[in-house]
């Protein structure tokens, strides 16, 4: 029986995981992460708002690894050898016939002082810190912003800031103590989020600009204090800092010989697979893929990454053509706790729909609809 071991527990390796089984019932599968969770971090967006906690947005994966057939393998992963059919762990070594690298990607935190900075995005606990630190405040300066990687320009996650941005402002006026507070978003982009499309950028701006919230653009940024943030064009206070810097390679990749974009991802053709290495794909945050420089480092481009790599392996496997590739697409919707902004990018078209109430609801919806595959 041929064996696929997939490193990961988040989108694209589930996505991976569905997609073997869709087309192979009896190839084995062993799962390698450290806990057999799904954090659902999309969802965290709404736990400074109390519209969700910790419990909806962790889901065991006890079950769903039961129904695929699943070989859940609990460890961190410390480095690959054998061309990466050995994946060595903290707990024991897993062969492979095959591997899929969906471990994801590991924030740039190199800024002076970032520690006094909250990272949304590293998980469930940074959203319960916003949280109590938005309850604790009676007033104040509350900054958010985002970077990049400048050696990889993909390799960046802004939408979430800007949700958070609206949301804190949406929060703070339905309690009634907006104007006890100042928002401030800053980036050194001239044009924050122009991955998104310039007619998002302007529709963003715009809603900053109604909701009265400050910007402070086109800065590079020099670091952080406990109640100051530091740009080369100026400083500013602050009382609560959220920051998302770029994104780069895991520490794991160092005890490999993988090989890795100048962003420290790791290298992949269109089809997935890493460059070099034989039946060795990567999909998701943890892979450096051709195509435009907006591509995004999101679910929904994860999952379609992992579907062409699942395809990719088991025509490897079976003796066929590797021939899949994955669409660049990008779809969010962009909440603010009450409405949403809806953005759609493809090589093809741009879309982008203002705020609306159903859009914030449909994102909820599709939460729902997506954790129940894997409860």
């Amino acid at each position: 029986m041929k064996k696929i071991t997939i490193i990961g527990a988040g989108f694209a390796a589930l996505s991976s995981v569905r997609e073997l089984r869709k087309h192979d019932k009896n190839v084995a599968i062993t799962v390698i992460a450290p806990r057999a969770e799904l954090h659902y971090l999309p969802g965290i967006i709404w736990i400074p708002s109390g519209i969700r906690k910790r419990e909806d947005l962790i889901v065991p994966l006890g079950n769903f690894f039961s129904r695929m057939n699943v070989t859940f393998h609990q460890g961190n992963v410390t480095g690959l050898r054998d061309g990466g059919r050995i994946v060595e762990t903290d707990n024991g070594d897993v062969a492979n016939d095959a591997l899929i690298i969906a471990s994801g990607g590991r924030f740039i935190k190199k800024l002076p002082g970032i520690e006094h900075a909250i990272t949304p995005c590293e998980g469930i606990a940074a959203a319960e810190k916003i949280r109590d630190r938005l309850n604790a405040l009676q007033g104040g300066t509350i900054a958010i912003g985002f970077a990049g990687n400048p050696n990889e320009p993909s390799a960046m996650r802004g939408g979430p800031m800007f949700e958070f941005l609206f949301g804190t402002d949406t929060l703070l006026r339905q309690q009634g103590r907006r104007d006890k507070f100042k928002l401030v978003f800053f980036s050194p982009a001239d044009k924050p989020g122009n991955r998104l499309g310039e007619q998002a950028v302007k529709g963003l701006l715009d809603e900053m600009q109604k909701r009265g919230i400050e910007t402070h653009l086109g800065h590079k940024m020099k670091g952080f204090e406990a109640d100051k943030v530091k740009t080369e064009g100026g400083e500013f206070a602050a009382d609560l800092i959220l920051f998302m810097p770029g994104m780069t390679g895991n520490l794991w990749f160092d005890n490999t010989t993988l090989p890795r974009s100048s962003g420290g991802l790791l290298k992949a053709d269109k089809h997935c697979k890493v460059e070099g290495f034989d039946k060795v794909y990567v999909a998701g945050d943890s892979g450096s893929f051709p195509g435009p420089d907006w591509m995004p480092k999101q679910a929904h481009m994860a999952d379609l990454q992992a579907e062409a790599a699942a395809k990719n392996v088991l025509a490897e496997l079976n003796g066929g053509v590797a021939d899949a590739t994955f669409k660049v697409e990008l779809m969010c919707i962009v909440d603010s706790n009450a409405k949403g902004m809806l953005v759609y990018r493809t090589e093809q078209k741009n879309l982008m729909l203002p705020n609306c109430r159903v859009f914030h609801w449909a994102k909820r919806g599709f939460e729902w609809l997506y954790l129940r595959q894997y409860r």
